[in-house]
C-alpha cells in the first residue's frame, strides 16, 4: 500500500517492521516518510479506513535505518544514520555512524539513546501472543553489525491515566543472546530468531524461541553444508537495507528459513552467483532429513541480470523465483519425488503475475516489493493451475499441477468437478501414471488431511512410488543431512510437530503409510472359504459386513463381495490409525476412516456420473435390447479404466458398479471379446446382471450361446440359481449334473442286489436304470443331510428325464 493521498510527503519504500508484517495486508501499515523540510515522519496507515495516524516526528535531517514499534504503540525504537544528501552537515555525535533511540510516544515524551556507535544497528520489538492485558515489560532486540544480538528489557508504567513512561530509563537491563554470528533471520509471526555461527568453518544453524511469559529457549542446533565464511554479514526480515548496491544484489547469496503449521523446517540457500549461465540453489528439508540441490541453465540471459533469486514461503509449498526466467514450486510436505513439484520456465502466466524486482518473503505468505514498498499476499491461482493441467504436455507438470490444485481446493466440490470433467474427456492423457488413480488417492488424502496431525504419515498422498523420468530444464542431486539436535525436553505446538517429524525420520522404517496388502490377503481368504463352504466364525464375518453398513451405499444394490471388501478396509484402516494416532479419540478415528472410504467411493461415483451425463445416456441402457452405441462404449471404456485404477490398489467400488459394467460390456463387445474380459477379470459377473440377461434375452441360437457361456463361468452357488431361472434343456442338464455331483461326493459303494425292478423305469436301459436306482437310494437315506434348496423337483427322476433329453438331442432324434 502507498500513501499517495499524503501529497506533501515524499514516499519512500516501506520498512517491513514489527506489526506491519502481520497487519499491513489486513489492518495497518507502519510508515516512515520525510517531509519537504527533511523531517522524519513515523506513522501508521489503516488499510480499512484509509486514514493515517502520526506517531512521531524527528526534526533532524537523518535517514532511518531501522525502526520498530511495540504492540501497544506506546514505544518507538529507531536507528538513524547520516543523510546521504550532499551538503548536509553531520547531525550525529562525532565518531558515530548510527544513532539508536528509544522514544515514548503515548504521548510523545522522553527520548533515550540506546546506542551511538560506529556500526549499523537493527531494532526489533518482540510481540508476545498475549490478548488479556498488556505486559508491564517490553522486550527489544538490538542486532549489531559487529555480530552480536542483545535483548533490552524495558519496564513501563502508566501515569495520569493513559500516559506511558519508561521506568528506570537510565539503566535498562539487557542480555546478550547471540554472538559471533554471520547470518540471522527474524520470524515475526512465530517470534523466533534463527542465526548461524561458524565453528571451525562449519555453519551451525540455531533457533531461539521467545515466549509470552518473557522467557526464551535455544531450541535446536543443526549443521548446514553452506558456504558463509566469505559472505560477510547478512540479515533477513529485519527490514530493507537501502545501503546495499542494487546492482550487486543479484550476485549475493540468499539464505532463509521457512516453517509451517505441519512441523516442517526448510532452509533455502542460493550461493553467490559468478555467472548467470547456470543457477544452483538448494533446499534443506530438515524435517525430512535430506536436501535437494537443483541446477538450471538460463536462456536469453543478455549482458547483465540485476534481479536475484527469491524464495517464497507458501505454506505447503516453497517457491523459488527468478523474475523473467523460472518459477519452481517445491512441495514441502512430500518432497521425495520431483514430479510433485512444479518447474516453469519462460513466458508463463504464473510467472508474469509476480513483480519483476527484488522481493522479500515475510510470514503468512506476505511478500514485500523492495523497490516500490508495496506489500503483497501471494496465493496460488486455482484457475491457472487448472489451465496448466489441461494444456501442458508433460506428465510431470500434470502431476504437480493436479496435486497443487487439490491442495488449493482441499475438497472443494466445484474444483473436483472441473478436474473430473477434464479427466472424463482425457482419461488417456498421461502415460507415466494412472490419472484416475492419482486423482482418487490425492483427493481422498486432502479430504481428511486437516482432521488431525500426522495423517500425512499414515495415508498415501500419491499412487506413484518412484519417478525416474527427468524434469526438462533442471537437474537434481539428493543428499542425506544431519537431523537437528533438540536442546529442550518438552515440546508444544509447532515444536511438538517438528519433533514428531524428526522421530518419524529416525524410526519409521518401513514407512507408516497405509496399504491394502492385509485387506487383499484377508479378502481372498474369505472368498475362498465361501467357495468351499468352510467359512470361519460367522460373528467375525458379520462384524466385517456391519462395518460396510456404516458407509452410505452410493448405488443401491447388494454386492456381497464389495461389501466384504469395504468392511475389511474399514476394519484394517481403523486398526492402522489406532496404532499410530496416540491420544486421538476412538470415535474420531472411526469417523475419519468412514469419511476417507466414503470419499473414495464418492469420487468414483462422481467420475461415472460425469461421464454418464457427458454422453447423455439414459436408464434404457440397463436393458439388453440393442447393440451398444458409441456413447455407451465410451462410458464402458471409462468404467474399465476406473476398474484398472482401483484393482491395482485393491480399493472398493460402489455397489452396482460391476453390474453396470457387465451390462455395458455385453452390449458393446463381441462374444469372444466379452468372454475374454470375463476370463481375465476385467468384467466380474454379478447375480443381478446375469438374472437381467436371462430375463431380457430370448432363446435364439446366438443368445443361447451367450447364456450358456456365461453360466459356465459363474460361481457354483450363483450358477445353480441362474439355471433354475432359464427354462431350457441346457440348464436342466447343468442342474442335473450339479445334483449328481452333490449326491455322489461322499458316496461309498455298498453290496447291492443285481436284480433291478424294470417296471419302475420308463425306459429299459440297464446302465441308466442302475444309476437312477443308486441315486434314489442315496436320496432316501441322506435327505436330512442334503436338503436341496429352492426346488423340490430336482431328484433322481428329474435327472433321468434330463439325461434322456440330452441323449435324444445328441443323437438328433
Amino acid at each position: 500500500r502507498d500513501l499517495r493521498m499524503m501529497s506533501k510527503f515524499s514516499v519512500k519504500p516501506v520498512l517491513p517492521l514489527s506489526k506491519s508484517e502481520l497487519d499491513s495486508a489486513q489492518k495497518a501499515s507502519f510508515k516512515v516518510l520525510t517531509d519537504d523540510k527533511g523531517n522524519v515522519i513515523f506513522g501508521l496507515y489503516d488499510c480499512q479506513t484509509r486514514q493515517n495516524e502520526l506517531l512521531y516526528t524527528f526534526e533532524k535531517d537523518l535517514q532511518v535505518f531501522s525502526c520498530s514499534v511495540n504492540s501497544e504503540r506506546t514505544l518507538l525504537a529507531a536507528s538513524l544514520v547520516q543523510s546521504t544528501k550532499e551538503g548536509k552537515r553531520n547531525e550525529l555525535q562525532p565518531g558515530s555512524k548510527c544513532l539508536t533511540l528509544l522514544v515514548e510516544i503515548h504521548p510523545v515524551n522522553n527520548v533515550k539513546v540506546l546506542k551511538a556507535v560506529d556500526s549499523y544497528i537493527w531494532v526489533q520489538f518482540l510481540y508476545p501472543h498475549v490478548e488479556s492485558h498488556p505486559l508491564p515489560e517490553n522486550h527489544l532486540l538490538l542486532i549489531s553489525e559487529e555480530k552480536y544480538i542483545e535483548q533490552f528489557r524495558i519496564h513501563v508504567t502508566q501515569e495520569d491515566g493513559n500516559r506511558v513512561l519508561i521506568k528506570n530509563s537510565g539503566h535498562l537491563p539487557r542480555d546478550r543472546i547471540a554472538e559471533d554470528f554471520v547470518w540471522a533471520q527474524w520470524d515475526m509471526s512465530e517470534q523466533r530468531l534463527y542465526y548461524i555461527d561458524l565453528k571451525k568453518s562449519r555453519s551451525i544453524l540455531k533457533c531461539i524461541q521467545f515466549y509470552a511469559d518473557e522467557s526464551y529457549n535455544l531450541m535446536f542446533e543443526v549443521p548446514l553444508d553452506v558456504s558463509l565464511s566469505n559472505s560477510g554479514f547478512k540479515l533477513v526480515s529485519f527490514g530493507c537495507d537501502y545501503h546495499q548496491d542494487r546492482e550487486k544484489l543479484s550476485k549475493h547469496l540468499t539464505l532463509c528459513v521457512f516453517t509451517n503449521r505441519t512441523g516442517s523446517l526448510c532452509v533455502c540457500y542460493s550461493p553467490k552467483c559468478a555467472s548467470w549461465e547456470q543457477i544452483t540453489y538448494s533446499v534443506f528439508y530438515i524435517h525430512k532429513g535430506h536436501s535437494k540441490t537443483f541446477t538450471t541453465s538460463l536462456e536469453n540471459v543478455g549482458s547483465h541480470v540485476t534481479k536475484g533469486i527469491t524464495f517464497l514461503n507458501l505454506d505447503y509449498y516453497v517457491a523459488v523465483y527468478l523474475p523473467g526466467h523460472f518459477f519452481h514450486l517445491l512441495n514441502v510436505q512430500h518432497p521425495d519425488l520431483i514430479c510433485h513439484s512444479l518447474f516453469l520456465t519462460g513466458n508463463n502466466e504464473m510467472i508474469d503475475t509476480l513483480p519483476h524486482c527484488p522481493l522479500q518473503s515475510l510470514s503468512g505468505s506476505l511478500v514485500l516489493d523492495c523497490c516500490s514498498g508495496k506489500l503483497y499476499r501471494v496465493l496460488l491461482s486455482q484457475s491457472s493451475l487448472l489451465q496448466l493441467l489441461q494444456n501442458t504436455r508433460l506428465d510431470c507438470e500434470k502431476m504437480a499441477a493436479l496435486h497443487c490444485a487439490l491442495y488449493c481446493g482441499q475438497g472443494t466440490r466445484f474444483l473436483e468437478g472441473q478436474i473430473i470433467q477434464w479427466i472424463s474427456e482425457n482419461v488417456s492423457a498421461c502415460h507415466s501414471f494412472d490419472l484416475i488413480q492419482e486423482f482418487i488417492i490425492a483427493s481422498s488424502y486432502w479430504s481428511v488431511y486437516s482432521e488431525t496431525s500426522n495423517v500425512d504419515k499414515l495415508l498415501p498422498h500419491s499412487s506413484v512410488l518412484t519417478w525416474n523420468t527427468e524434469i526438462p530444464g533442471i537437474t537434481l542431486v539428493t543428499e542425506d543431512i544431519a537431523l537437528p539436535f533438540m536442546k529442550v525436553l518438552s515440546f508444544k505446538g509447532y515444536w511438538e510437530k517438528l519433533n514428531s517429524n524428526l522421530e518419524y525420520v529416525k524410526y519409521a522404517k518401513p514407512h507408516f503409510h497405509y496399504n491394502n496388502i492385509v485387506v487383499r490377503r484377508e479378502w481372498h481368504n474369505l472368498i475362498s472359504e465361501e467357495k468351499t463352504g468352510k467359512r470361519r466364525s460367522t460373528a467375525y464375518v458379520r462384524n466385517i459386513l456391519d462395518n460396510a453398513i456404516k458407509l452410505t451405499p452410493l448405488l443401491q444394490e447388494e454386492d456381497s463381495h464389495q461389501r466384504l471388501l469395504m468392511g475389511l478396509m474399514v476394519s484394517e484402516l481403523k486398526d492402522h490409525f489406532l496404532r499410530h494416532l496416540q491420544g486421538v479419540e476412538k470415535k474420531k478415528i472411526e469417523q475419519m476412516v468412514l469419511d476417507y472410504i466414503s470419499k473414495l467411493l464418492d469420487l468414483i461415483c462422481h467420475i461415472l456420473e460425469t461421464s454418464w451425463r457427458r454422453h447423455n445416456l439414459h436408464s434404457c441402457v440397463l436393458h439388453f435390447n440393442s447393440r451398444g452405441s458409441a456413447a455407451e462404449f465410451a462410458v464402458f471404456h471409462i468404467m474399465t479404466r476406473i476398474l484398472e485404477a482401483t484393482k491395482s490398489l485393491f480399493l472398493p467400488l460402489p455397489p452396482g458398479f460391476h453390474t453396470l459394467h457387465t451390462i455395458l460390456g455385453v452390449q458393446c463387445l463381441p462374444l469372444h471379446n466379452l468372454l475374454h474380459c470375463i476370463d481375465s477379470g476385467v468384467l466380474l459377473l454379478t447375480e443381478t446382471a446375469v438374472v437381467r440377461l436371462m430375463k431380457d434375452l430370448d432363446n435364439t441360437e446366438k443368445n443361447e450361446k451367450l447364456k450358456f457361456s456365461i453360466i459356465l463361468r459363474l460361481p457354483p452357488l450363483i450358477g445353480q440359481k441362474i439355471c433354475r431361472l432359464w427354462d431350457h434343456p441346457m440348464s436342466s442338464n447343468i442342474i442335473s449334473r450339479n445334483h449328481v455331483t452333490r449326491l455322489l461326493q461322499n458316496y461309498k459303494k455298498q453290496p447291492r442286489n443285481s436284480m433291478i425292478d424294470k417296471s419302475s423305469f420308463s425306459v429299459e436301459f440297464l446302465p441308466l436304470n442302475y444309476f437312477i436306482e443308486i441315486l434314489t437310494d442315496i436320496e432316501s437315506s441322506n435327505q436330512a443331510l442334503y436338503p436341496f434348496e429352492g426346488d423340490d423337483n430336482v431328484d433322481a427322476e428329474f435327472v433321468e428325464e434330463a439325461a434322456l433329453k440330452h441323449t435324444t438331442m445328441l443323437l438328433g432324434l
